[in-house]
């Protein structure tokens, strides 16, 4: 099951948007990996599951975001683990999150659960950044909207959105 797939399941699970979502809906997301087969997985197969590409997940490893095995040949060899951090990482990186902010927040995680109180701060400064660009979108959604009734076109509700 790619990630696109996982992402149209998880959306679907959560009722309204515009509200919070509630935290049975979020370990709904954290488990919608129970479909996957129990691996390992290969780069290519990881790269197609998480729609990024073998040179992303390369580059993830070299930063040190992420640990790899290898299988008896040398070949990357990805497990659960690594591909819950992925998916973390790369929900992040679509987020706008930095690197340089998602390699101190890895090697804070490294650390251990007394750095348990500085990823929180850091997750919700980000979560700020994410609802400020939430409300710009919104924002530009409305402007486009707008030109497009200007034009004559067919505004409202986008299915899946």
């Amino acid at each position: 099951m790619a990630i696109d797939e996982l992402m149209t399941r998880a959306l679907a699970a959560i009722p309204d948007l515009d509200g919070p979502i509630s935290v049975e809906a979020i370990h709904r997301l954290v488990d919608a990996d129970d479909d996957l087969d129990d691996g390992p997985w290969t780069i290519a197969e990881t790269a197609e599951l998480l729609d990024v590409s073998a040179h992303s997940l390369r580059y993830y490893e070299r930063l040190g975001l992420v640990e790899v095995g290898r299988d008896s040949l040398g070949h990357r060899s990805y497990d659960r683990e690594a591909l819950r951090r992925l998916v973390f990482l790369t929900r992040m990186r679509l987020s706008g999150m930095p690197m340089r902010d998602l390699q101190h927040y890895v090697e804070l995680v490294d650390v251990g659960e007394t750095t348990v109180p500085e990823r929180l701060d850091m997750l919700l400064e980000h979560r700020d950044t994410i609802r400020r660009q939430l409300r710009e979108l919104t924002l530009s959604l409305a402007a486009t909207e707008y030109k497009i009734a200007t034009y004559g076109g067919h505004t409202g509700d986008v299915p899946g959105i």
